[in-house]
């Protein structure tokens, strides 16, 4: 006779977040059923449940539960010693040495049934396969929500930038980032600025949500401790370090950061080579000249990294600088669904890691109101017609995730450029489609429809580029060309007050007085051809002659 917790399983449940059906006949990947072993762990503590139910040898019920369809049997690991390697097998991959609770065979009108309990996560740990955690939506499996992440993060866990560092005081914090704080926060509160300057620094730390009823935080150390006072922070630690690397990926330098963060973060942002850029953005004679990187831009992405930083993770924080681009990154979970879900949200997010230290952030004016700070940098390369940031969260549910933000500071495609430039009104998100295209990113199918509407794009998908429609500019390859286009009189009129100045002039002389004014797409052999037209034209105008043959002819006015 079947045992009821069984029986239940087999006639009154569905397929819901914690219980699932299976046919497996044969075999069944095991790869797929790690994913399963992890998302159904991680719904059962969701759902407050100590096990989940995975069935093999029934098909889905709602199809054909009271039909002879079924219960259909399972041949899967029946041979002796077969279940134990897999149970072996999986419990090397999973994390916190979680292995099924049960595996118990049964065999209902003549057919094998495996039902596998499986248990819930540990309090504040998802459970991992393959360093990946997994979630359910409905009978789907896929990467565990940031929400559904945080949520059991949170069984056990409060908020680490709030907690008070024991053995630390006032003392262990720097006048001089305490005084700077004082003038941020009267900037961001200019309401307050008469009250600020009558509070000591004790109730101005209290007021400003730096300290807790005046006992120093792990924020407090964060923005204003003394270098030294790190090692009293909770098992974590405040590092970031620059890295100037070149185009080969080779370090050239280095220097490493701490506390007090609110001091550094001008250090480092002064470390970084923020040169004057120069591009041809439209159809214009001359280049637009700005500088590679906007100042909010790079110091909204590193203070995102230091607000959103996994500090229970105990890593740093790296700012890698290279020719063109730095990239910026922290450990720890990005918890928004997705950047298109920030940018979309006409709300903040619900969820945020170190509430505690955000808050006291943007009452410093160090980073933008909480949820707005990653659409600003989006409109603002927008602007600029640059390309926009682009973040890298593809470590969704692994052990120790990362969240890598790259700040672009070069012209990648000068089509996508160009079409900013002719279209102001372009929405962000379809500039964020478009700057997809350039990095060679696939879209959607119908995103694309929709770009191709707008002619923004060319190509048959999913190869597609960004639609040209402007003339190439002579010399449009090369990003700093000076003088781009200039039309042939100009070289005339040179030419004429060369010959006036210096009669007799050779042609490699006059090819020298016009090289660096000449379209740098022109190699040397097309250079030499150029003047040699130009010359032409103004010989058979009547305007010079020629004196002399070969290579050291000489050219005069008439």
């Amino acid at each position: 006779m079947l045992e009821k917790k069984f029986e239940d399983i087999l006639y009154n449940s569905s397929e819901n977040e914690t219980v699932e059906f299976k046919a497996a006949q044969r075999n069944f990947n095991i790869h797929l059923l790690g994913k399963y072993f992890s998302a159904l762990s991680n719904e059962a503590s969701l759902s407050g449940k100590e096990v989940a139910w995975l069935v093999f040898g029934v098909n889905d019920p709602k199809k054909y539960r009271g039909t002879d369809k079924f219960i259909v049997g399972t041949h899967y690991k029946k041979e002796k010693g077969d279940m134990n390697k897999t149970k072996q097998q999986l419990k090397e991959l999973v994390n916190n040495n979680l292995s099924f609770t049960e595996i118990a065979e049964k065999f209902i009108e003549g057919k094998r049934v495996i039902f596998f309990g499986i248990p819930a996560s540990l309090r504040g740990i998802p459970t991992t396969y393959q360093d990946k955690a997994y979630g359910r939506t409905g009978e789907s499996i896929d990467i565990l929500s940031a929400y559904e992440m945080k949520k059991i993060y949170n069984q056990t866990s409060e908020d680490w930038s709030k907690m008070i560092v024991e053995d630390a005081s006032i003392e262990d914090l720097n006048n001089e980032a305490i005084k700077v704080a004082r003038d941020r926060f009267k900037v961001k509160n200019s309401n307050l600025v008469d009250e600020v300057d009558t509070w000591d620094d004790e109730t101005f730390l209290n007021k400003a949500k730096i300290t807790r009823k005046s006992k120093i935080t792990n924020t407090a150390i964060i923005l204003l401790g003394n270098p030294e006072s790190t090692e009293l922070l909770n098992n974590a630690q405040i590092n970031v370090s620059w890295i100037l690397k070149d185009q080969d990926n080779i370090e050239i330098d280095y220097e490493h950061f701490s506390a007090p963060m609110l001091i550094n973060i001008d250090n480092i942002y002064n470390k970084i080579r923020n040169l004057n850029y120069r591009y041809i953005a439209d159809d214009s004679l001359f280049p637009t000249e700005t500088k590679k990187y906007d100042s909010y831009v790079l110091r909204e992405a590193l203070n995102n990294a230091i607000a959103h930083q996994d500090y229970g993770l105990n890593g740093k924080i790296n700012l890698v600088e290279y020719p063109n681009k730095v990239v910026i990154s922290n450990v720890g979970e990005f918890l928004p669904e997705s950047i298109e879900y920030v940018i979309n949200s006409g709300t903040p997010s619900e969820i945020y890691r170190n509430q505690f230290l955000a808050d006291a952030m943007v009452s410093l004016n160090m980073i933008d109101t909480i949820g707005s700070g990653i659409k600003k940098m989006m409109n603002i390369q927008m602007k600029r017609t640059f390309p926009l940031p682009s973040y890298d969260i593809t470590d969704k549910g692994a052990l120790n995730p990362k969240v890598k933000v790259t700040i672009f500071g070069e012209i990648i495609d000068e089509n996508y450029t160009k079409l900013l430039v002719q279209n102001s009104e372009l929405s962000l998100k379809d500039v964020m489609l478009l700057d997809k295209v350039q990095k060679n990113v696939r879209i959607k199918k119908s995103d694309a429809d929709c770009l191709r509407r707008q002619k923004l794009i060319e190509g048959r998908y999913p190869n597609i580029i960004i639609a040209s429609h402007v003339a190439d500019i002579t010399g449009k390859k090369n990003e700093y060309l000076k003088d781009a286009g200039l039309n042939n009189d100009y070289y005339k009129a040179m030419i004429m007050t060369m010959l006036e100045k210096y009669p007799k002039s050779t042609k490699q002389e006059i090819l020298s007085l016009l090289e660096d004014k000449l379209p740098n797409i022109l190699d040397n052999q097309q250079k030499m051809k150029k003047v040699d037209n130009l010359l032409q034209s103004l010989s058979r105008s009547g305007k010079i002659k020629s004196t002399g043959r070969g290579l050291g002819a000489g050219w005069i006015k008439q």
